[in-house]
């Protein structure tokens, strides 16, 4: 398995918050839900942190089962066509973009472990 991410280190300009994420729902996740290959795609929003750099406005993480499948979605019609309506996103933003790749691995919970107790498994 793996995953994608577009960091995006920095802040949403002040005041833009709202716009910003209503722009992300409406105008790119019906995008990035439509990159071939694509798994799952999370967007992550930083509401803490143990330290105070890097400043994570958001990350995008879309899941795929190979390599070939990301450079399948990289070279899509609709991936050139996100990122030019991420342009509009880019000017509510102060910072910096990069992406990186990661190799995924997933280990199931023993049964019983966060089950209906609503507590977060650290």
């Amino acid at each position: 398995m793996f995953i994608r991410c577009a960091f995006f280190r920095g802040q949403v300009k002040p005041g833009l918050e709202d716009t910003f994420t209503r722009y992300v729902h409406e105008k790119l996740v019906p995008l990035w839900t439509r990159f071939p290959g694509a798994l799952e795609v999370r967007v992550l929003r930083q509401l803490e942190s143990d330290v105070s750099d890097p400043e994570l406005a958001m990350v995008l993480a879309i899941r795929y089962a190979s390599r070939e499948d990301i450079a399948r979605a990289l070279d899509s019609p609709v991936r050139h066509e996100s990122r030019e309506v991420s342009k509009g996103l880019f000017e509510m933003f102060d910072g910096t973009v990069f992406h990186t790749i990661f190799s995924a691995e997933e280990f199931p919970l023993p049964r019983g472990v966060g089950e209906g107790t609503g507590a977060a498994v650290s």
